[in-house]
């Protein structure tokens, strides 16, 4: 079976934590003892997130301006594509080995095309790096730097996210898994470029779940599993009335979507990730946390969304 597995955010840096390369790495390898087996058995790709640690380049970037020159947008997200891919291929080929099982893995630097007219490039909505008070937020807002209060939480920078439309480097992925590689692509949603005459750099972060759709449907996968720090979708969530979700057809997902069950910087992409993978072709998407990956896997845990009937 053919599978895209996108790893959320809790997989590389938890919430709490400073973001060090130890805590890192640590997180990376507690997510490869679980998915391992997945990877032994099917063929697989792992996309990821980078909104922690693109945010924190940039930091890097413009701290170090007096000194050496800062980097655009795009190449810090190449730039977490390889840190960030480097702690995957490594923990995963570690922990196979352990179990005996030969696969290399390998990741690629992906470029996914975006359109300069997208209408995401007017309003900024994707937050990245730490969190800040209101003071330091006014300060950032001064320099021209956009700033949005998140969730309750403290206030964070917010960047272009526009919808992904192509992975550049699709045929390549989709031999690598015929060659029986494990492939890391389209990393923070991939490198965002314009697609003229010559392929050129976007400043932007693209949302990782939307880009893992346009992986999973490039390479004709079956599955598109969706690994975030809840074990299932939830309605109502955080409220008394709470209602976790077993299984749902992509059109009650898309009334669901509707109504504004899934908020939009967290479930609202993965369900549309979800909705437009099963439109594509695709089997089953599944949403579940890491721990309970192999269980949703069976039918046994996680959320389930399916094709509704007679959609295929």
């Amino acid at each position: 079976m053919r599978m895209v597995i996108a790893l959320g955010g809790n997989a590389i840096k938890k919430p709490k934590e400073k973001g060090t390369a130890s805590e890192q790495l640590g997180n990376v390898q507690e997510t490869c003892q679980h998915i391992w087996e997945l990877v032994r058995d099917h063929q697989v790709v792992i996309t990821h997130g980078n909104g922690p640690q693109v945010g924190n380049i940039l930091i890097q970037q413009e701290a170090s301006e007096p000194y050496v020159p800062g980097m655009p947008l795009d190449i810090c997200v190449a730039e977490s594509q390889g840190l960030i891919g480097y702690m995957i291929q490594q923990s995963l080929r570690n922990v196979l080995q352990v179990h005996g099982v030969n696969k290399e893995v390998v990741t690629i630097i992906s470029q996914v095309v975006v359109s300069r007219e997208d209408p995401a490039f007017k309003t900024p909505t994707k937050p990245v790096g730490p969190f800040f008070s209101q003071e330091r937020a006014e300060e950032l807002r001064k320099g021209g730097i956009s700033v949005v209060e998140d969730a309750g939480r403290g206030y964070r920078r917010v960047v272009p996210s526009p919808n992904p439309l192509r992975l550049i480097e699709a045929p390549m992925v989709a031999s690598l898994l015929d060659q029986g590689k494990v492939v890391v692509a389209a990393g923070g949603g991939g490198i965002p470029v314009e697609e003229k005459k010559a392929l050129c750099g976007v400043e932007a972060v693209i949302d990782k779940d939307l880009a893992s759709e346009i992986v999973a449907e490039a390479i004709e996968a079956d599955y598109l599993i969706i690994l975030t720090d809840v074990d299932q979708v939830a309605l109502n969530y955080n409220k008394e009335t709470q209602e976790n979700l077993d299984i749902l057809t992509d059109c009650e997902a898309e009334n669901y979507l509707e109504q504004g069950q899934f908020a939009p910087g967290s479930m609202g992409p993965k369900i549309l990730s979800a909705i437009r993978f099963l439109r594509g072709g695709g089997k089953k998407a599944i949403i579940t946390s890491p721990r309970r990956v192999r269980e949703a896997l069976l039918g046994e845990g996680g959320t389930q969304i399916v094709p509704h009937s007679g959609s295929q």
